[in-house]
């Protein structure tokens, strides 16, 4: 096996200076270091060129690596610039710096309703009557009797009542305000319809509002002849990167099977459009300059469509990449693929630095990098003679080299592994394939009653056919693993492992083996390391979920959840359940708040609790005051619902560490029992927009 010439593949080597830059400024903010890090890359960059001057003088062939390191720093540094440029919140005339009374912002997302919520991003232009910066995220709560019609490119005049987004508030869920900030996003207002006022439209990007207008016209074109809602929404998905219409459980379903990417305008959408195109303008081979004619009208088709589909990083890349192999191959040149795709990242990442943050494009990027290296050591381990079953291992080969590189940031991201994903993937060729094409000639041509008719048809029963087997899949016996936990560090060790094995098949080093099984051992020993943490944790955890009771007993893996909610709740799988996973409690045992429960680690009887060292009194709207002959010592009491008493009678009659009050409780009463805390010099703790309260019980 050939291993990877360098000199083929420049860029991919130059890219990875520039990545480290980003991720430096992006995970250790220096703000204020600006004039620092531009005087270091001016120093560099003239060292750079004096070098380069005086190559000959200086005998620096004899040195080559000067070079080298400083365009390595050169393009360290220059990532750290331009990720530090890109973040608004930390330039002086961002809007949140400035107290003012109202804003004007542009609409610059596709609004979204969910519920009785309109959901969209906005580009703030003037707080009162100056100009600033900054995106904010705007929640308008409607109703029947006004529900404002807002679209891409609207101007607003709302009120600047924003507040930042809020942080998890329990242990593993998930971080909303860490993926709004990697979209440029600091800052949340919640209005209702009334409160905002439109100015004006049209106001964003010309274009990007003409795509915007153009894809809603085709989805309702998609709609005027379809019928089954979850087909129509998974032919706007595939067809034009349209996801408002999508289901949670038919999401869940693409993503348990591995067949995710479907509902992700990217590389194989892209590429099926291209096919089409070259099919239809194959005709122009025969005239003269037809050929030059047919690259110029590909590319420009091809970004059309991306356009359409809403400029997504991983389109961006497909689209990106494949112009640049039209091109290269339209005048017959050798082209790098594992180049072409450094060059695409390199420009989108100098367009929006935050992309290297985006989950999308760190995907799409890891798996079509697996693919261009791996693959084709993966198809060469079966050959068959029949050409459909050596397509088919074609198509497996692809899956299987997907999922290798993408196993570790999946299960960081994600925490589950489809096993079936192989037989998932291979079964949605021919039916992805029908929606797109067919989808494509039912967009493009106009409404021919009966042909439109038939088209949709086959594009509706296509889907629905699709969906439902791999709903089947998913639902197969041991069709996933879940609840897998990978730390930042696990990931690293685990790539490590990847890169030393496929340079193990490319270069047959010895040094290579050694690096995979050290990387293999050290997995090993974290992955030990952490179950044995987990075996030997006894904890209590006081959630804060809403206007619900939650209090987890924990030992080992092991677990008793005191609460008044249900598995099925919606807050109980955003707030609760990754908790419970993470600290990898396989055996869970549900008690309400009113019952009592007997185990080895934990008695309730009443209002009473013992876990572990730790006694807990739980005072909700039932309790009945009364007064004992002698104080009870307690470590902690937890209120609520809103319980009638007062800090007095709780002194008089208990001796506590600490008063916790639940979410659940009336803002009065929590108020009046934080001043009478506070003169009365005790902790107390309020968990309502505060973090979970966690303690050991050993």
């Amino acid at each position: 096996m050939p291993a990877i010439n360098k000199a083929e593949i420049p860029f991919a080597l130059l890219l990875l200076p520039f990545l480290a830059g980003l991720c430096l400024a992006a995970y250790f903010p220096l703000a204020g270091y600006d004039a620092l890090f531009f005087a270091l890359f001016c120093v560099l960059m003239a060292l750079f060129i004096g070098l380069n001057l005086a190559y000959p003088k200086l005998h620096i062939y004899k040195n080559r690596w000067l070079g080298g390191t400083l365009m390595h720093g050169l393009l360290l540094i220059s990532g750290m610039i331009c990720f530090n440029n890109n973040r608004e919140i930390d330039r002086a005339d961002h809007f949140s710096k400035l107290k003012s009374k109202y804003l004007i912002a542009i609409i610059v997302s596709e609004p979204k309703l969910n519920g009785q919520n309109l959901h969209f991003i906005a580009k703030v232009g003037q707080a009162d009557l100056t100009p600033v910066r900054g995106h904010i995220l705007i929640t308008l709560k409607t109703d029947g009797s006004h529900q404002p019609s807002l679209h891409y490119g609207d101007q607003l005049i709302l009120p600047a009542r924003f507040n930042e987004i809020e942080p998890p508030q329990n242990p593993a869920e998930f971080n909303y305000k860490c993926y709004m900030a990697h979209q440029n996003v600091y800052q949340q207002v919640y209005l209702n319809g009334k409160q905002v006022m439109v100015v004006g439209h049209a106001q964003g990007n010309a274009l990007i509002g003409f795509a915007q207008r153009t894809r809603l016209a085709l989805v309702a074109k998609i709609k005027a002849n379809m019928r089954d809602t979850d087909a129509i929404a998974v032919a706007s998905t595939m067809l034009l990167g349209y996801r408002a219409d999508l289901r949670k459980d038919v999401q869940q379903t693409y993503a348990q099977t591995g067949t995710m990417h479907l509902l992700s305008v990217a590389g194989m959408h892209v590429g099926l459009v291209y096919l089409f195109i070259s099919f239809m303008l194959s005709f122009l081979t025969r005239f003269k300059h037809g050929k030059a004619i047919k690259i110029v009208l590909s590319v420009l088709l091809i970004w059309c469509y991306a356009l359409i589909t809403g400029f997504s990083p991983a389109v961006c890349r497909a689209s990106l990449m494949l112009s640049a192999v039209i091109i290269g191959l339209g005048f017959s040149r050798h082209i790098s693929r594992l180049n072409l795709l450094a060059v695409s990242a390199f420009i989108l990442l100098l367009y929006n630095p935050f992309y290297l943050l985006d989950v999308g494009f760190q995907l799409s990027y890891i798996a079509v990098s697996g693919i261009i290296i791996i693959q084709p050591y993966i198809y060469k381990w079966f050959f068959f003679g029949n050409r459909f079953l050596n397509e088919l291992w074609l198509v497996g080969s692809v899956s299987i080299a997907a999922q290798i590189v993408l196993f570790p940031i999946g299960m960081f991201y994600f925490h589950d592994f489809p096993v079936y994903f192989l037989v998932s993937n291979l079964f949605v060729v021919i039916p992805s394939a029908i929606i797109m094409f067919v989808g494509i000639v039912y967009l493009a041509l106009p409404a021919i009653p009966v042909l439109s008719a038939v088209l949709a048809w086959l594009v509706e029963h296509t889907a629905l056919i699709m969906t439902k087997t791999l709903g089947f899949i998913e639902h197969a016996p041991f069709g996933r693993v879940d609840k897998l936990w990978l730390s930042p560090f696990e990931v690293m060790l685990c790539y490590g492992l990847i890169i030393s094995v496929i340079c193990i098949f490319i270069y047959k080093n010895k040094i290579w083996l050694k690096a995979g099984l050290s990387f293999a051992l050290l997995i090993a020993i974290a992955v030990s390391v952490k179950q044995f943490s987990n075996i030997n944790t006894n904890n209590i955890t006081f959630y804060s979920v809403g206007k619900s009771t939650a209090i987890l007993v924990q030992n080992g893996d092991s677990g008793v959840l005191l609460t008044d909610m249900k598995p099925t709740d919606k807050n109980f799988h955003y707030s609760v359940q990754p908790s419970l996973d993470s600290m990898g409690i396989s055996r869970l045992e549900y008690c309400t708040t009113h019952n009592d429960a007997a185990n080895p680690f934990l008695k309730k009887t009443g209002d009473l609790i013992h876990a572990g060292n730790k006694t807990i009194l739980m005072i909700d709207k039932a309790f009945t005051r009364k007064l004992f002959p002698q104080k009870l010592g307690l470590d902690y009491i937890y209120l609520t619902g809103s319980p009638k008493l007062d800090l007095q009678y709780l002194t008089k009659n208990y001796t506590f560490k600490m008063l916790i009050a639940g979410n659940n409780n009336s803002a009065y009463l929590v108020k009046k029992l934080e001043v009478e805390a506070s003169a009365a010099k005790l902790p107390f703790l309020n968990l309502k927009r505060n973090k979970a309260f966690i303690i050991s019980s050993n």
